[in-house]
């Protein structure tokens, strides 16, 4: 058991309010003062934890690699961002590689660092109009089979899909929602119309909005129009200011309830490295001046880290510090179905949580109640 006393700390449903908060059993259990807990100084503040539901790899490491020590290093490295749970996702890649990540990612066991909540099979179920950094030559039309052969491969872990509703049946929807998997839409050619009806059949999100998909024109809105107009989608935003204008930032931000924006970082092995080449998805990737970019130019995810994400949003949409933080906790905790245990500070709530500065600065960063990192 330990805690904090008279303290800055971001509690749900209060705000940023100076209180004291109780952990024990990996749980937050009580607000109640105890003299024997340490005292943060004014300048620190207690939040939730961050989530990334979409990240391929960092510090020399990706997800596709399938290793064990590949996830380790990914895990241990993103805590020094605040990063306590992610996803790790996978790229349009030959199906035996897809196998080999999905057996790593579905047996894998958490050692010291972020929690790996599961698997964001991004690809290869998307269109060759929209491939982005994925290689087109290995991009296919999704079967029930072969769903259920990853799902099995994964140790039922895949919990969210990105696919181009252009391809899919109501089949493979069916499939997908029967195995609590969320169906987002990217990578895509799709109408607005197109959209629509695949929210119909249960596609309830988009991945990095604005890039990799049909954009919008007065006559025909395309799925960024039906991103920004259907409440029922939540909305990914790589928000490095490369992937995405400040203004389309502020246009998406302004569309969305609240509760539906849902920032990532896309990031690649280059994270916490110094500009050069590396690789994703086994294309080669040239970083350099904060962007990393395939040979012809095409963006190649990022490099990004969360912190800078919220810091980055809260500027460009003059946000609060407590907005800007829900879009990288809460608000990706509700979309993957554990805003219950995860996403917020409360009792009975994991005690995955992070102190920063008032500058987004990451100090400590713990996870299920213990210190995982601490700054220099």
């Amino acid at each position: 058991m330990f805690g904090f006393k008279n303290s800055y700390i971001y509690i749900e449903g209060k705000g940023i309010v100076k209180s004291s908060l109780k952990i024990d059993n990996n749980k937050f259990v009580s607000f109640e003062y105890d003299d024997n807990f340490e005292q943060l100084d004014d300048n620190f503040i207690i939040i939730p934890g961050f989530i990334d539901e979409h990240i391929h790899g960092s510090n020399g490491s990706d997800t596709m690699e399938g290793l064990r020590s590949t996830l380790n290093n990914i895990s241990n490295s993103i805590i020094k961002e605040g990063v306590t749970s992610f996803l790790a996702t996978t790229m349009t890649m030959p199906k035996n590689n897809i196998i080999k990540a999905l057996n790593n990612i579905g047996n894998y066991q958490n050692d010291n660092g972020a929690n790996l909540l599961g698997v964001h099979l991004e690809g290869p179920f998307i269109s060759s109009d929209f491939c982005g950094a994925q290689d087109p030559k290995n991009i296919i039309k999704p079967t029930k089979e072969l769903i259920l052969e990853y799902i099995k491969e994964s140790n039922n872990k895949i919990r969210i899909v990105t696919l181009a509703p252009e391809n899919v049946d109501d089949e493979i929807y069916k499939t997908l929602l029967d195995n609590d998997i969320i169906i987002s839409a990217g990578h895509t050619n799709s109408t607005a119309k197109q959209i629509k009806k695949a929210i119909e059949y249960g596609l309830s999100m988009t991945t990095h909005t604005y890039n990799a998909m049909k954009g919008l024109h007065h006559r025909e809105i395309g799925t960024v129009g039906a991103a920004l107009l259907y409440d029922e989608l939540a909305c990914e935003l790589i928000c490095d200011l490369h992937h995405v204008s400040e203004d389309a930032i502020r246009l998406l931000y302004k569309s969305k309830p609240k509760d539906k924006l849902i920032l990532i970082t896309d990031s690649m092995e280059a994270k916490f490295l110094d500009d050069g080449n590396y690789s994703l998805g086994g294309q080669p990737v040239i970083v350099k001046d904060g962007t990393a970019r395939l040979e012809n130019n095409t963006l190649a995810g990022s490099i990004l880290h969360m912190n800078d994400a919220i810091r980055n949003l809260m500027n460009v949409c003059n946000l609060s510090l407590e907005e800007a933080i829900d879009k990288a906790t809460i608000n990706p905790a509700i979309n993957l179905k554990i805003d219950k245990t995860k996403g917020s500070i409360n009792i009975g709530k994991d005690a995955d949580f992070v102190i920063i500065d008032k500058d987004l600065n990451i100090y400590r960063t713990y996870v299920n109640g213990k210190l995982v990192y601490k700054k220099d």
